[in-house]
């Protein structure tokens, strides 16, 4: 931050960024896609905690990791092409976007600790402050915005 004080310009502390940080990758659905993802993210959450001075506790970096693990391995598993993760995140939230060339919108099964598999909308339902699911030209897109512990 900076004060102007009779024309001249006095530093006062940190430039905090104006702009959410924003990264994307783009990934083919090859062996080790969803692995290169998981690694992404947590560059970003470094990157983030660098340039943003964002406090990202353990925890809260293993949900967004996770989120990132069940949406990308969404878009591997039901789409008939590559796929994008994006990220975006300030020093209090992250959101987790996921585009894929199906234009099938997923959904969330009710509550069954019986049934083997499709829980992965349920996990991050449950680690999201938001979720929504909308189509696009290209097929759909999930974003999901997860909070930092404060």
């Amino acid at each position: 931050m900076t004060q102007h004080v009779g024309g001249t310009v006095i530093p006062t502390g940190f430039d905090v960024p104006v702009e959410p940080l924003r990264r994307a990758a783009h990934y083919t659905g090859e062996p080790g896609s969803i692995a290169e993802a998981r690694a992404f993210a947590a560059q970003f959450l470094d990157q983030l905690r660098t340039e943003w001075c964002a406090t990202v506790d353990k925890r809260s970096e293993d949900e967004v990791l996770l989120v990132v693990s069940e949406l990308v391995t969404n878009a591997d598993r039901h789409s008939n092409g590559p796929y994008i993760l994006e990220l975006e995140g300030t020093d209090a939230a992250v959101t987790v976007l996921v585009y894929d060339s199906s234009a099938a919108l997923p959904r969330r099964f009710p509550r069954d600790p019986e049934r083997i598999g499709m829980h992965g909308l349920e996990i991050v339902h449950a680690l999201t402050r938001q979720l929504a699911v909308e189509r696009v030209p290209v097929g759909k897109r999930v974003c999901a915005t997860l909070e930092f512990a404060g």
